[in-house]
Parts: structure tokens; sequence; C-alpha cells
């Protein structure tokens, strides 16, 4: 009787294991249905972000979701692009434009560029309040104060913010407002821009045919190249 009770014991006992590995299972199962969920809602919530990020960067976004920008956004050392247009570097980058244009040459692309990137100022170096320009050599040094933002619409129908600068200190030889714009609508540090200078405020926002460019100065030309072919 003492045998038959312990082999009884003994099956229920593996009825109880199978049913915890069983039930074992299912937790794993469900823990790894659970971390399927929430990377495909991960993955989701970026290609949403990556979407939004590229129609800002594209022209297209709200008026609200507009904020103001510190200068310090492009504080840093940059230099012009123009140099790289003249010796050929960014050819692979017209190239690359064209062949996704079918309504524009080459020729066309480079020479568009040739007038937007046009400058004698090389290098620009944004510190704190200050801005210097630099004309191959010559600074000139500026402080200069928020001026608020105007948001534009162009002909193709997208629009763009710039973000102003007033000069508000005492040096000479420097431009009374500078205008940014980098395709960022919201404090956020700029990895490259678009700027205009002058001393009227409101022909410079009609200024859309020459918007010298400026990139880090410790990235290359064939660096900046393939950057731009990425955008």
């Amino acid at each position: 009787m003492k045998r038959k009770l312990n082999w009884i014991s003994m099956l229920a006992f593996g009825f109880i294991l199978v049913g915890c590995a069983e039930n074992s299972k299912e937790e794993v199962n469900a823990t790894a249905d659970d971390v399927t969920e929430e990377k495909a809602h991960e993955h989701n919530h970026q290609h949403e972000i990556n979407e939004k990020q590229e129609k800002i960067y594209n022209g297209y976004f709200e008026d609200e979701e507009v904020q103001d920008r510190p200068l310090s956004d492009w504080s840093g050392d940059w230099q012009s692009v123009y140099s790289y247009l003249q010796d050929g570097t960014l050819d692979e980058v017209f190239e690359h434009k064209a062949s996704h244009d079918e309504s524009q040459t080459f020729e066309d692309i480079k020479s568009y560029y040739e007038t937007g990137y046009k400058t004698n100022t090389n290098r620009i170096v944004i510190e704190d309040r200050f801005i210097t320009f630099y004309d191959h050599g010559h600074a000139h040094k500026g402080e200069y104060a928020y001026d608020g933002y105007e948001i534009l619409t162009y002909e193709k129908g997208n629009r763009g913010v710039r973000f102003i600068f007033k000069h508000v200190g005492d040096e000479t030889g420097v431009p009374a407002y500078v205008q940014f714009s980098d395709h960022i609508i919201a404090p956020q540090k700029s990895g490259h821009y678009h700027i205009y200078w002058g001393d009227d405020r409101e022909a410079l926002l009609k200024e859309v045919t020459n918007w010298p460019t400026y990139y880090p100065s410790n990235m290359d030309g064939h660096e900046i190249a393939h950057e731009m072919i990425a955008h």
C-alpha cells in the first residue's frame, strides 16, 4: 500500500511539473510577444518622428511649431562651402541631384548653387553673443542680440524660418542684421546653415537667390559632400 501511494504521489508530482513547465512556456511566450510589440511600437514611433523631421526639413510645418532660438544654436567655427564648389569637390552632389531631377541638367544645378553659395566670407566664428566674420584673414567681430523670427513662404509652396539677430555693440565693419536659416524651427544645435546679412532687415527677407552656406570647419570637402547627398 505504501509503494502504491508513493507511485501515485510521484505521478501527481510529475503532472505538477508538466503544468509548471507549460505555464512557464506561456509566460515566456507572453513576455516575448510583449517585447516584440514594444519594439514594433518604438519602431513606428521613431518612423513618425523621422517623417515629421523630414517634412520640417523640406519646409512643411505649422506656425505654432516654430519657437525662438538662442544664438548658441549656431555657436562654433564654420567654413563656407563655396570653395568646394569652385574646386569641383561638390560636383558629385550636383550629379546626384541631376540624376533625380529630369527637368535640370548638372550644369543648371551647379549654376544655381554657384549663385547661392557665393561669398567672400570664408569663415564665421560664433561664440557667446559675438559673431566674427573672416574675409580671407580679415576679421570683423560684432555683438548681436535676438530680434525674433520670420516665416517665409516660397514659390513651391513650402516655407522656411529666418532667425534674426541685430547688432547691438559699437563695433564697426559688421552687418546690422544677421539671419539664419537651417531647416530647423525650434531650439536645436545646428549642423549647417544658410546665412543672410546686411543693414536692411526687410530687404534681407526678400533675398532668396544668394544664401552663403556654412558647415563645421573640422569637416573636409568630401565629408560635406556626402552629408549634402544624405539630405
